[in-house]
């Protein structure tokens, strides 16, 4: 902590939050969650429990007339076993709706993953402190938008002028669950996730359920979206469920309309978006499960193989391609009745043209430059003209 302010610390509050669906009080301070207890209590799943904590999409939302901010965090940073350190997470500070900064926390926790495995163990690190200043002496609405990849506990909030919860601007509030994709994969920072583009594009409040490794029609999260309050909701349906090698297509029907009937049992008439999945050659006919390929991971670079067998699509394994037509199906039977659900063709926001001029690069995750053009396409094809959310 420096001294050359007069510093105000102020707690940190769910009325400070915007994004999570949790704040659960820690020994040093809070820690943001993106799906309640209760949802987090119904699975002992380490992946699930990970990706949820880390903050996509989270962020300190408040006004003040303070021309510093700091904000001190205790952060826990993925080291995969073999792999060069990863970049740390990045803060960014968006000020009246522009962007203002970016910077990083150093050291904190590191969480090690052993990929051949899937074993393992934490190490706790120390608290390190973000900070922002040369700000305006004006009154201004301040966001500091949360590291995607980074579970951020939040230990204190200190600025050299009082702070007050952001008012509410009156704009609409976009619920979105979906995979890695969703989560943040590669992108460049906290709003430059596709999500966080397309709702900036959008002028909407996005709270982002994009749940890496996690998108698999689970009950929880369908009762954590029935239970939170959203104008506009979207759920994004596939590529996790390949991955994991999950269910076949006799579950996997059922099991999307029972996750549209308990959404729709908190949401009877919002407008309700299915996303089929991107484009994934390794998946557009060959099933799951993936499997991480680490011959060249020393070197930092990662890729993921199909390992299923496409001769048990006949059995019912589950492909892209399968799901695709499976998801419109379902669409077209449930929007008889409810005029309020739309679907939208992932191929349409990345297919075979992106993929060629814009691979994956780990043949599984979009990179920085692809988080744009998909948020740029949803936004336009969701939120303008006939779009299910105009």
């Amino acid at each position: 902590m420096t001294t050359d302010h007069d510093w105000i610390t102020t707690p940190v509050t769910a009325d400070l939050l915007r994004g999570a669906l949790d704040l659960e009080p820690t020994e040093r301070g809070v820690l943001p969650h993106r799906l309640p207890a209760r949802a987090r209590g119904q699975i002992p799943d380490g992946q699930l429990a990970m990706a949820e904590a880390q903050p996509s999409g989270v962020r300190l939302v408040f006004r003040t007339r303070a021309t510093a901010v700091e904000l001190d965090t205790l952060p826990t940073k993925l080291v995969y076993v073999g792999a060069p350190p990863r970049p740390d997470g990045v803060y960014e500070l968006v000020v009246d709706g522009r962007p203002a900064g970016r910077a990083s926390v150093i050291g904190g926790n590191a969480m090690t993953v052993d990929m051949a495995t899937g074993a393992a163990s934490t190490r706790p690190g120390a608290v390190g402190t973000l900070r922002f200043d040369g700000l305006s002496d004006g009154v201004k609405d301040v966001e500091i938008w949360l590291p995607y990849d980074e579970t951020t506990e939040l230990v204190a909030l200190r600025t050299d002028a009082p702070v007050e919860p952001a008012p509410d601007r009156g704009r609409r509030v976009w619920l979105h669950h979906g995979s890695s994709i969703s989560h943040g994969s590669t992108a460049a920072g906290p709003t430059s996730t596709w999500p966080a583009l397309a709702a900036s594009l959008a002028g909407v409040e996005l709270i982002n359920l994009g749940l890496s490794g996690s998108a698999l029609l689970d009950p929880f999260t369908a009762r954590a979206m029935r239970d939170t309050a959203a104008d506009l909701i979207s759920v994004k349906i596939g590529i996790n469920l390949v991955n994991a090698d999950a269910m076949r297509l006799r579950a996997f029907g059922p099991a999307v309309h029972g996750f549209l009937d308990t959404v729709r049992d908190g949401h009877p008439t919002t407008p309700l978006l299915v996303v089929s999945p991107l484009l994934c050659p390794i998946h557009e006919d060959t099933p799951g499960p993936t499997a991480p390929d680490l011959s060249d991971i020393g070197a930092g670079r990662l890729r993921f193989l199909a390992v299923g067998d496409p001769a048990e699509r006949a059995s019912g394994k589950l492909t892209l391609r399968v799901i695709r037509e499976e998801l419109a199906r379902i669409v077209e039977q449930r929007a008889a009745e409810d005029p309020n659900l739309h679907h939208l063709d992932g191929l349409d926001l990345y297919g075979e043209a992106d993929f060629a001029e814009l691979p994956l690069p780990d043949q599984l995750h979009p990179d920085a430059a692809t988080h744009r053009r998909i948020g740029e396409r949803f936004a336009k094809l969701a939120f303008t003209a006939q779009g299910a959310f105009a």
